[in-house]
This record gives C-alpha cells, sequence and structure tokens, in this order.
C-alpha cells in the first residue's frame, strides 16, 4: 500500500501544521493558536474536500515545497503566490492533483504574507489538547517544518468540492480594524485615545503570530504604576512602554501587564494575518455589543 504522507523538500522561512487551534486552555496558560487566517484556511480546506478541522500548512512569504508519497488533491489559499507540480504551473485557489512522488512547489507571496495549503485527508499529525496546531509561544504541538520532516496524512473524506476555483479577498492595502475601547483606556491620556482611534499606524516587521506590532506615534499613558497581570483575549490591544500598540494574535500569551487600550473584532482578524510590514493601519471605534 503506498504511503500517506508528505515530504518536506523546502520548509520555508516559516512553515507550521495549523488547524482551528484549541481555545478553551487559558486558564492552563494555553494559547488558542490555530490558522491566522481562518477563513483562507477553511477555504483551501472545501476545495480538496476535507472538513474545515482539517489542519493545514501554514506558510509565511516564501512558501515550501513538499513531495506527497501518494497521489492526493491540494489547493493553495490565502496570499497568492505561484504553484507548480513538477515544475509546470498549476492553479492557484483550486483544486490540483499532485501524483505520488512528484514535487508540489508553493512559490513566494505575490501579495500578503501567508498562504494555506490543504492536502486531501488532512495533515494527521498527533493531536495536543485538541489540536494540531503548532504554537510557537508555548511550543505545544509539531516544531515548525524543516527540510526533511515527514508529516502523515489522514484519510480522505467522501466530501467533494462543489466548485473548481474560488474567489478570496485580496490581502489589505490598508488595515481597518474595528475596536472596542477598554478595560484599560482610561489608563491613556484623553489626546492619547483621539489619537489611537483617528491617526494612521503602520504594520511593523517585528510582527508575528504572537502580535501584530504597529509603528506611528506614541500612545502617553497617564497612569505609570504596575498593572497586575490579567487575562488576555484573542484581538487585545496591548500597548508596552513605547507606547506603540499591539494587537494579539493566535499565539497570544493568555496574561499581561500592559495596559489593554481596545479590543479588535476578530471578524478583522484574518486581514491582519496577511498585512505585509508597512501597511497603513487605522483603528475605528464602535460600540461595544
Amino acid at each position: 500500500m503506498t504511503d500517506r504522507a508528505l515530504a518536506v523538500v523546502r520548509s520555508g522561512a516559516l512553515t507550521t501544521v495549523q488547524d482551528q487551534g484549541r481555545p478553551g486552555h487559558a486558564h492552563l496558560g494555553v494559547p488558542r493558536s490555530g490558522a491566522l487566517d481562518g477563513p483562507a484556511a477553511a477555504l483551501a480546506n472545501r476545495l480538496v474536500g476535507n472538513r474545515s478541522e482539517a489542519a493545514v500548512l501554514e506558510t509565511t512569504l516564501n512558501g515550501c515545497a513538499v513531495r506527497p508519497r501518494s497521489t492526493v488533491t491540494v489547493a493553495v489559499a490565502g496570499a497568492p503566490c505561484p504553484v507548480t507540480v513538477d515544475g509546470r504551473p498549476a492553479a492557484w485557489a483550486a483544486p490540483v492533483r499532485v501524483p505520488a512522488g512528484s514535487l508540489l512547489d508553493v512559490g513566494p507571496s505575490l501579495s500578503g504574507l501567508r498562504s494555506y495549503v490543504a492536502v486531501s485527508g488532512g495533515i494527521a499529525v498527533e493531536p495536543v489538547l485538541g489540536s494540531r496546531s503548532t504554537d510557537l509561544l508555548s511550543g505545544l504541538g509539531p516544531a515548525p517544518l524543516t527540510d526533511g520532516t515527514v508529516l502523515p496524512l489522514g484519510t480522505p473524506d467522501e466530501l467533494h468540492a462543489r466548485v473548481d476555483v474560488a474567489p478570496q479577498p485580496a490581502p489589505p492595502t490598508e488595515l481597518v480594524l474595528r475596536v472596542t475601547l477598554g478595560p484599560r483606556d482610561d489608563w491613556f491620556a484623553p489626546e492619547a485615545v483621539r489619537t489611537f482611534t483617528t491617526r494612521t499606524f503602520r504594520v511593523s516587521s517585528a510582527s508575528n503570530r504572537i502580535g501584530l506590532r504597529t509603528a506611528g506615534p506614541a500612545l502617553e499613558r497617564t497612569l505609570k504604576g504596575e498593572l497586575p497581570s490579567e487575562g488576555m483575549v484573542l484581538g487585545a490591544v496591548q500597548v508596552p512602554p513605547d507606547g506603540r500598540p499591539v494587537v494579539f494574535l493566535a499565539d497570544h500569551p493568555t496574561t499581561g501587564g500592559y495596559p489593554v487600550i481596545g479590543v479588535v473584532r476578530e471578524p478583522d482578524l484574518p486581514a491582519a494575518a496577511q498585512a505585509v510590514p508597512g501597511t497603513p493601519v487605522r483603528f475605528i471605534k464602535v460600540r461595544s455589543r
């Protein structure tokens, strides 16, 4: 019987296994993790007939190259990028048949940051706390891919994609994040709060899966004391001592001691996963639901 596995030939800058994450363990100090661009990962799974919770590969910037040991169907979604099979161009955002032993190469992002590679049957590494996701902060889940890594594949479902290709949002040229102020906006001068919700910041090159860091005007605090560590949620906007807001993403710490000036609406966070350094960022104040 042909081995259902995927051999990594080129791991790329940072390629990890991700699924829908492991929510519900913050009380144990375990982040949620999971695909930063959840809709893109779900679309890739749909195109190959997987269930939405199947694990995929999340690439960063320059893609990856893999060689399946059995014939599989793959789809690449998220950041647009060139896709080839044994050097021949293949479709992006569409199901592609890759014969056993052929080389699937997912190239550098043409725009955006992260592409998602779904394989029929899903990546079947051993789950930890109910998830196969790599968590860069806690170290749970499989390690980031390296050249020569072999990943087991699951058995394909009987599901079938209903489309041959699917549209998806383009990576943002401007990142607009809806934010509800609080719980610690009262730690900042009124002018700083106005700056936060009216001025333009930019995505910093120091951003990662833990948080989207920004460059731009510093937010001045009025309270200078120490804040006891408190629980952090996905989308929390924490302001460290340099005054530049940090938006917490999937691998964020579960507690923190810097004040949170606001919380970004979760539906706006997938776009943050695709915002390249230098992208303008605006925080738009909205009321809490």
